[in-house]
């Protein structure tokens, strides 16, 4: 068996992802229902999404519709409450360095993008589409694996721009000074937001209200750390109606 909350995962969470797998096991034992006893944040994410025992874990709306919803069942998804975002759903920020003096997204046509990984809806999926409209995408482009290091990449001047997802960038906000030094030059539309997902098998039904009735019981403290409201049902096909970029993008 596995498990993973390791999205959203940074130094200052862990305890609280700690305790709030602590209620998720709890409930799921209450319900019948065999689990870990620890989260493991540190294995690929790809082996603990496609585990044939996976028990719980968050992936990314684009990794979930091209090659894994076949695979897995979807349990909901966390609503982290955040602005101009029906509950459940999340967007990307458009973030640039505090002092660049371009304001206009066309502007950065010839500027390097650093993304996380070609397969995020926040960080590139999300971003293509928000260009189409200028008629471009970035042809310099930076591959930094995490949010965190685009972010990174943009203020220390290795990149121009970068796509962050909302709580990422929340985050980031908070714990990260560098981000003093850079600004949010536009917001993406809304999509659904990161789905907690399980093994084909396992009763998604069942793993919902276990899940439901953990973020109720957290403490206020791990609440407002993880700022988890609750957790809704998006439906798959809301999901599997999002684009993918064209091919060689």
């Amino acid at each position: 068996m596995i498990a993973s909350l390791a999205m959203y995962q940074r130094p200052q969470l862990v305890e609280a992802h700690s305790r709030l797998w602590g209620l998720i096991r709890k409930n799921l034992h209450d319900a019948g229902l065999d689990a870990p006893a620890q989260l493991s944040q540190d294995t690929d994410e790809n082996i603990v999404w496609e585990h044939p025992e996976l028990v719980l874990s968050q992936t990314c709306g684009m990794p979930y519709r091209t090659w894994l919803h076949e695979n897995v069942e979807l349990v909901g998804t966390p609503d982290y409450g955040l602005m101009d975002c029906p509950p459940g759903f999340y967007r990307s920020a458009l973030v640039v360095r505090h002092d660049d003096p371009r304001h206009e997204l066309p502007e950065f046509r010839s500027s390097t993008f650093a993304y996380n990984q070609s397969f995020s809806q926040s960080g590139y999926a999300a971003p293509f589409w928000h260009l189409e409209p200028h008629g471009f995408w970035f042809e310099n482009r930076l591959h930094t694996e995490q949010h965190l290091e685009s972010a990174r990449a943009v203020a220390q001047g290795q990149a121009d721009i970068a796509s962050l997802d909302a709580v990422s960038w929340r985050l980031m906000s908070k714990y990260e000074p560098f981000a003093a030094n850079l600004r949010v030059l536009e917001w993406t539309a809304p999509t659904p937001g990161l789905p907690l997902i399980t093994a084909k098998g396992n009763d998604p039904v069942v793993i919902f209200t276990a899940v439901e009735r953990a973020f109720a019981q957290l403490q206020d403290e791990d609440k407002d750390l993880l700022g988890i409201l609750g957790l809704v049902s998006i439906p798959k096909e809301d999901y599997l109606a999002l684009q993918n970029p064209t091919p060689g993008s």
